[in-house]
């Protein structure tokens, strides 16, 4: 009720509805708790244990090493070079660059690719563990491949993917796992994902409006979305920095409000991985309640949102 009440205080909406998570108004918002469930499903809806998933809810991430064997690996690494050596690749609007090279940063909608990388989604480990936190059949919102080259892989600042799902894309609540399998040993060193323990609990508000067409630049580097730095310390202070390591083949779960980074890379070691979002077909996506328009299907899924199938 008092996120509501803030969102009729701070102005007009970009639609009429009640937004439950208001964010990106012109005056500073309070940070609150969150007003949805961590984990929806319990122990007998899927392969997590208690223990599991406890931590998944206090921490907000849960780390599986070595969950894809060696081979396995390897077998996709040689997808993502022959993804990597397209020609057409400049070409393609869901192909992000770095904003200083033509070094490629991302590449988006790997789950419409007919190939091992766009089946990976549906691999039947990655999607009983989605459907038990999530308590439900899941579709993908959103997928992209990320590779941080040795030497010139650039930082992600801090954000709450939730908060930009929300504003720009209109997902309704916080009912969404994100997934990263690693193709290369993650380390401090290398760029590796950094979380912050225990901010999934609390929404974070962003001060300041979205720009029209912002994922033209935000995806290079994000400056509209992201908390402010007092507030990042205090979380920090409070929890401290998480940097989970491992081998290849490790996977990564993390919940969709989690606070998230990565430092750039000028090691010589290549950090690569793939990111899916996996998202309740309970939470389908509405307008923005944000942003002037919706962003790209390519960047947020809107038409292949019935349940995916393990293969």
């Amino acid at each position: 009720m008092a996120a509501t009440v803030q969102a009729l205080q701070n102005g007009p909406q970009t639609c009429t509805r009640l937004d439950p998570y208001p964010s990106r108004r012109t005056s500073p918002q309070t940070p609150f708790p969150r007003l949805d469930p961590v984990v929806y499903g319990g122990q007998h809806d899927g392969p997590l244990d208690n223990r599991q998933l406890t931590q998944y809810e206090q921490d907000g991430f849960l780390f599986m090493p070595g969950l894809f064997s060696p081979s396995e690996i390897s077998m996709l690494r040689n997808e993502l070079n022959r993804l990597d050596a397209r020609p057409d690749n400049r070409e393609r609007p869901e192909v992000i660059t770095e904003a200083d090279s033509q070094s490629i940063r991302s590449v988006f909608a790997i789950h419409r690719h007919q190939s091992p990388l766009g089946r990976l989604c549906r691999d039947p480990r990655l999607l009983a563990i989605a459907r038990q936190l999530l308590g439900s059949g899941v579709y993908i919102h959103q997928s992209r491949i990320n590779y941080k080259p040795g030497f010139r892989g650039r930082e992600f600042y801090w954000h709450s993917d939730f908060e930009t799902w929300h504003s720009e894309d209109g997902m309704p609540r916080m009912r969404a796992v994100s997934c990263s399998v690693l193709f290369t040993d993650n380390n401090a060193c290398n760029g590796g994902l950094m979380l912050i323990p225990g901010s999934h609990h609390q929404f974070i508000p962003c001060q300041g409006s979205t720009p029209d067409n912002n994922h033209l630049s935000s995806l290079q580097k994000q400056t509209t979305g992201v908390p402010d730095e007092v507030t990042l310390a205090h979380l920090v202070e409070t929890h401290g920095i998480r940097c989970p390591e491992g081998p290849a083949g490790s996977v990564l779960f993390f919940e969709c409000n989690t606070l998230h980074g990565s430092n750039g890379n000028i090691t010589p070691q290549p950090r690569s991985n793939a990111f899916f979002v996996y998202n309740s077909i309970h939470n389908r996506l509405t307008s923005p309640y944000a942003a002037p328009q919706p962003r790209p299907g390519w960047l947020a899924e809107r038409e292949l949102t019935t349940p995916i199938v393990s293969l």
